[in-house]
């Protein structure tokens, strides 16, 4: 199956009254554990694959590393000390906490930058996002690289085909509700836990994880970094309480009042969910791609496309108007479509910015780049030339992106959108791009050269020369790593890198 796509099977997923009885068999968190229990090998295209997104996260994880956000979660995850336990980013390698704890630092230190790696499809997903949570526990438990590989590849099929199926965005519900679901099961897959035992922890992980998408509208806090660290947190104790033999709620996607009928479309609505036939290689995560650019991916091709039309606008002050023809997801969530006046504030978060392409267009047409520093900078933010340009952009709904955006075919799927430039002087300039260049199937597909170099780039004055080389070259040889040797998949920073942020709480640590 290497070479072909994996044989995929079909389940109607529905609501079931509970005088129904509804099987666990025929249960959607038990065709996951099912899913999760199977012993099928890594194909090397997967597990390569899954080093570069190692690689990835820790190159996004150090450049934020010295961030208010991430050094609070670290300070938490810190008062946590455990003998065995799991590492921290920054820390060193002999540091050590509760897996729970580790996952949640490092998840905010991953996800802080919106740098790493996404799957769009009926909804939307960061699927690295399984990896602090997956890895944490194999640290703690003593695990091999080899089982690291699968438990990892199993996160990433379980969330890639809950997002194919399953819109959470229409229904407010934040997207950590398919990502709890994916670190438990990745987890239960890099411990080979039973069949029940992983069953209930995803049911538990779907229970607590479901929240409202308001982490992500409005004015935009640290929330959204913190969201999916939380999600493989609760991962991470759904499982601790699954082998203890305590239940989850169930069923939990089906029941009467369960996340179908109360959370998503009603009682009457059927879903279809994707899932690999037993004995078939988990190869989801070549379906996802990583960003180039530290912003939402929508923004990936437009900021690209903003590069490439530089020179043929030429000064953008003789710019009189700038319509971005787009796709629904991107017109509401990003675009003026969102009606957040904080997307047009010169003061917004940098996570409001992120989530603004008409900010993101506008400095990345001034400067013919993108830095994820420099480009959210305050100052930047309010240069007169950028708001008075900013100002300028809209974008609207155009039905042939949106289908582009939700198409299964490869052919066809676009996350990008047809510019159209007014000159003060009357002249159209026009324009479109319909994938990033990074994308896999755009200009310039990301592989293993450009993480290597997106890793010391990001880490360039924050990780010592040898200790990148370390790193990556532990990285590389993730399935070689022996059972109790994960240990080695962190970075260390030295005390004075880590940022003058020592945010202090309820609790302490020396």
């Amino acid at each position: 199956m290497k070479d072909g796509a994996p044989r995929m099977g079909l389940h109607s997923l529905r609501t079931h009254k509970s005088a129904e009885n509804l099987a666990r068999e025929d249960q959607l968190a038990w065709k996951f554990a099912e899913i999760a229990a199977d012993p099928v090998a890594v194909e090397d295209d997967v597990a390569e694959m899954i080093v570069n997104r190692m690689i990835d996260n820790a190159a996004v994880a150090a450049a934020s590393v010295a961030r208010r956000p991430v050094a609070s979660a670290r300070a938490q995850a810190l008062c946590h000390p455990y003998r065995r336990g799991a590492t921290v980013f920054g820390m060193p390698h002999s540091t050590r906490v509760s897996p729970e704890w580790a996952a949640w630092a490092n998840g905010v230190a991953v996800r802080e930058l919106d740098f790493h790696d996404t799957f769009l499809a009926a909804d939307y997903s960061h699927p690295a996002d399984n990896i602090p949570p997956i890895l944490a526990v194999a640290q703690h438990c003593g695990i091999s690289g080899h089982d690291l590989l699968r438990g990892i590849a199993t996160g990433y099929e379980v969330q890639v085909n809950l997002v194919k199926a399953i819109c959470l965005h229409e229904h407010k519900i934040d997207h950590i509700a398919h990502l709890g679901v994916s670190a438990a099961a990745g987890i239960g897959t890099a411990l080979k836990l039973p069949i029940e035992v992983i069953y209930q922890a995803i049911q538990q992980a779907l229970h607590v994880t479901t929240t409202t998408r308001q982490s992500r509208k409005g004015e935009i806090s640290s929330w959204k970094a913190y969201a999916p660290a939380f999600a493989g947190k609760m991962a991470i104790e759904a499982v601790d309480r699954a082998l203890r033999g305590e239940g989850a709620p169930s069923p939990a996607w089906e029941g009467e009042d369960g996340f179908i009928a109360w959370m998503l479309s009603g009682p009457e609505a059927e879903y279809r969910v994707p899932l690999p036939e037993r004995g078939t290689p988990k190869r989801a995560i070549l379906d996802t791609y990583t960003k180039e650019h530290s912003a939402e991916y929508q923004s990936q091709a437009l900021i690209d496309l903003a590069r490439r039309l530089r020179s043929e606008i030429g000064d953008p002050r003789a710019v009189e108007s700038i319509v971005i023809h787009t796709s629904h997801h991107t017109h509401y969530v990003i675009g003026t479509g969102a009606n957040d006046p904080q997307k047009m504030d010169p003061k917004a978060s940098r996570e409001t910015l992120d989530h603004s392409i008409m900010y993101i267009f506008a400095v990345a047409l001034e400067d013919g780049a993108w830095h994820h520093e420099r480009s959210y900078a305050p100052e930047r933010a309010a240069r007169p030339s950028t708001v008075d340009l900013w100002h300028k952009v809209s974008t609207v709904e155009d039905a042939e992106w949106t289908r582009r955006y939700h198409s299964r075919d490869p052919q066809e799927k676009a996350f990008g959108g047809r510019i159209v430039v007014t000159m003060k002087d009357g002249q159209v300039i026009e324009d479109e791009i319909a994938l990033a260049d990074a994308h896999p199937d755009g200009a310039r597909p990301f592989e293993r050269p450009h993480y290597v170099k997106k890793f010391l780039t990001l880490s360039e004055g924050i990780l010592a020369p040898a200790e990148q080389q370390r790193f990556l070259d532990a990285a590389e040889h993730l399935a070689e790593i022996p059972a109790d040797g994960l240990g080695i998949l962190n970075f260390t920073v030295e005390d004075d890198r880590l940022g003058t942020h020592r945010p202090t709480g309820l609790f302490e640590w020396n």
